[in-house]
């Protein structure tokens, strides 16, 4: 599984321009397809959601033209596709999928629809319901209730009204709006029970009204179109940048100090999620608005919880349940029933999530609540979900964490990580690599120490698995049982000593013996991935001064300062003859001369992170200089790179 490594954020500031609207973009795409004329659609969100629908779209022989960059020309056939039977398989994209199942099944076709295995578990009964009372022939092909389908041609009845539940998801009411200009007739849609995320049929209606079809409303519960109603395009439509999209970058002004501005949506924007910014506001957030941008920065005291009824930014909500992570108090988020029918179950992912981060959490069929603890760092599984990854990327500000399958993040926004990492900044690394006895550990304690930075002895990680391995009798070459026990350590460093299981260790891993085991284990590819994420957590705020042999090519890439730190094998030699001989070792100098060129040979011809200057770093050779000029040498280019 591929997977991102967040290390803990400091700050955030800056500008980010938004991606076009998921929400938005199918809408306007689809009404296009069912208008007469050519629509030029400007600023397209690219994605894996939009791709179904442009990919379904040039199955039936629509017209779709890419104009280059975000622009695309539809050209549509009022209501009537060129391709009269086909299948479409669809992803996870409901935004595709709920009002193509609409407009194909009263357009007079035979059609099946398809998605992946979670899209066959997102309920579209009610949808299906209510287009049966319009004559239209729909069949599961699978469970009752839940796609895949087939769509026959309908035999449409004349006028009368529709009745539609409201308290599933809105894409229903949505996708049976849409496709009412299709029956020619005169349509009232009732909606029982209570209608959730009004904000999304706000859209719908708006983007309708573009295309030419005005609707009737009687508040929440009716809602007609009249007969002769008929899409025409409207020659150029822009689409709005993602309001739930701007959540997130506004919760890291919030949190990490601000100011970060979003540009693309704002006070004029038809998208509810724009609310978002009332309810950060509610938190102690600092909100400022202009007519397409949001702009937000971090109370003085800090967040505070809140207890919302989030039935209005039912997406934007998610954003929420983490920025709560760094609120006083318990937050409580209500009416998020819908959450459970989403790409996942997101009310019990969320759930499972936050708790690993050391989060008090209560879930219940409509809420989550939310209590805030020291956060502890985690990997975050994402379920295929692009708003997992996207909102748990907030959890940074408090621990270093990893991100399981970043990629989901393609179906709305798939440059999120980049945009993410070019308004934050994340604790400094200075890291210094270098062969054994080159003096690095030393040099990096006194220079972390100069700093009050943390200090990350990683050589330790490895000697700490080897004297771990041995104690339970598992053979320096067994791969997989070794990186077993690399994932299980149990060990904590201190100024003056290092604790395996509880148990002081200082003196134990540095023996000979096992400085041979460390650099054995330290070539087993299993074993360098068990302990790569627990080497990045360190990463905390101040900062961090990590010594070893992969510091900066594998475990730190993107490390402020880097470091070569080396010596002459004869001089390394003949320090580490003196520390032996110091502590009361015995100890032959021809003998550790020797072993230390085999280790040098060794580490940096092993196939998985061998021992390397890299082309980014400072070269510091130690071999005539003192302990107190090594350490002079990297203060001074740390404080030139942490300007």
């Amino acid at each position: 599984m591929e997977f991102l490594d967040l290390p803990q954020l400091i700050s955030a500031a800056g500008t980010v321009r938004l991606p076009g609207s998921k929400s938005i973009s199918n809408r306007i795409l689809l009404l296009a397809a069912l208008a007469t004329g050519e629509t030029e659609v400007c600023d397209l969100l690219a994605s894996d959601d939009t791709e179904r629908m442009l990919d379904a779209l040039k199955t039936l022989r629509v017209g779709v033209t890419h104009l280059g960059g975000e622009s695309w020309r539809i050209t549509g056939y009022g209501g009537c596709f060129p391709v009269r039977q086909a299948e479409l398989f669809l992803g996870n994209a409901g935004t595709a999928f709920r009002p193509l199942t609409a407009a194909l099944a009263l357009s007079g076709g035979d059609y099946v629809l398809k998605g992946v295995a979670r899209m066959h578990e997102r309920p579209i009964g009610d949808l299906v319901d209510g287009l049966r009372q319009l004559g239209a022939d729909v069949a599961y092909l699978g469970n009752e209730g839940y796609p895949p389908l087939h769509l026959k041609p309908a035999t449409i009845a004349p006028g009368g009204s529709v009745k539609v539940r409201g308290d599933v998801s809105s894409q229903f009411l949505t996708g049976l709006l849409m496709a009412l200009p299709l029956t020619g007739e005169t349509v009232a849609v009732d909606v029982v029970g209570e209608l959730i995320s009004k904000p999304y049929i706000e859209i719908t209606l708006a983007t309708m009204a573009r295309f030419g079809v005005t609707v009737e409303r009687e508040g929440w519960q009716r809602f007609t179109v009249k007969a002769g109603s008929r899409y025409v395009s409207p020659g150029t439509i822009y689409v709005e940048g993602d309001a739930s999209s701007a959540s997130y970058f506004l919760a890291l002004g919030a949190i990490g100090g601000g100011p970060v501005r979003v540009a693309g949506v704002g006070r004029d924007s038809i998208q509810g999620d724009v609310k978002f910014a009332e309810a950060l506001a509610q938190m102690g957030a600092r909100i400022e608005m202009g007519p397409n941008w949001m702009e937000s920065r971090a109370p003085e005291g800090g967040l505070v919880a809140v207890d919302l009824d989030c039935n209005h930014i039912p997406d934007a909500a998610m954003t929420l349940a983490t920025a709560a992570l760094f609120a006083q108090g318990t937050t409580t988020l209500r009416n998020i029933a819908s959450w459970r029918v989403k790409e996942t179950d997101r009310i019990a992912a969320m759930a499972t999530e936050l708790r690993k981060l050391g989060a008090l959490v209560e879930e219940g069929e409509d809420f989550i609540r939310v209590t805030p603890a020291e956060l502890k760092p985690a990997a975050i599984d994402t379920y295929d979900d692009h708003r997992m990854a996207m909102c748990f990327s907030l959890a940074a500000f408090g621990t270093p964490l990893r991100i399981n399958d970043p990629k989901c993040v393609a179906k709305t926004f798939p440059d999120y990580f980049e945009r993410f990492a070019q308004v934050t900044r994340a604790a400094p690394v200075i890291a210094i690599d270098g062969p054994s006895a080159s003096g690095k550990g030393t040099v990096a304690a006194r220079v972390a120490a100069a700093l009050g930075f943390a200090y990350l002895d990683s050589g330790a990680l490895y000697r700490l698995t080897a004297l771990a391995a041995r104690r339970a009798g598992v053979d320096w070459a067994d791969e997989a049982g070794v990186a077993a026990i690399a994932a299980a350590l149990d060990v904590e460093f201190s100024e003056n000593d290092i604790r395996l299981d509880g148990q002081p260790v200082g003196e134990a891993i540095r023996s000979e013996e096992i400085s041979s085991g460390a650099s054995q284990v330290a070539a087993l590819p299993a074993v360098r991935e068990a302990l790569l994420f627990r080497q990045r957590a360190f990463n905390t705020g101040p900062g961090l001064v990590g010594d070893g042999r992969d510091m900066g090519s594998v475990i730190f890439p993107q490390a402020t300062l880097k470091v070569f730190l080396t010596a002459s094998a004869e001089a390394r030699a003949e320090r580490r003859y003196k520390q032996l001989i110091e502590k009361g070792f015995s100890a032959n100098l021809p003998d550790l001369l020797l072993d230390l060129q085999q280790r040098d040979a060794r580490d940096s011809q092993r196939s998985v992170a061998p021992l390397r200057q890299e082309a980014d770093a400072k070269l510091l050779d130690t071999t005539a200089l003192t302990i107190e000029q090594a350490v002079n040498q990297v203060l001074a280019w740390s404080r030139e790179a942490l300007q």
